[in-house]
């Protein structure tokens, strides 16, 4: 089969490299070139965990993203849109690429000089 197929995670294994970053989970996860899915069950189930998740992964809630990051995006989102805040600050965290289909938002964040964006062939 030369062709690789999708593979659909289940909350278990999510949860457990969500939990283990160093872990075999994790490093499939990421490191390889596999496409994965989760179906909304798996965002509704790790919603409904994110406390045992802080919990677990002994960090706290703002440990995920620091003063900095969350600062920066609140200056960048304000004007804009304040609901995009916990996006922005996550990508500027990651040093990522943020992917919104937000025109508003795209805009008015590259007024400001960010341009961290990811650009697909349909947003």
């Amino acid at each position: 089969m030369s062709e690789r197929q999708p593979i659909v995670v289940d909350t278990n294994i999510l949860f457990s490299a969500l939990l283990r970053p160093k872990s075999s989970f994790a490093d499939i996860l990421l490191g390889t070139e596999n496409h994965f899915f989760v179906c909304e069950q798996v965002v509704i189930e790790l919603f409904k965990l994110k406390e045992k998740l802080v919990k677990t992964s002994q960090l706290s809630k703002e440990d995920l993203i620091s003063l900095n990051s969350r600062a920066a995006a609140h200056l960048l989102c304000k004007d804009i849109d304040e609901n995009d805040t916990p996006h922005v600050a996550l990508t500027l965290e990651l040093n990522g690429l943020l992917w919104t289909g937000d025109k508003k938002l795209k805009e008015g964040l590259r007024r400001k000089g960010f341009n961290q964006f990811f650009i697909s062939g349909s947003s």
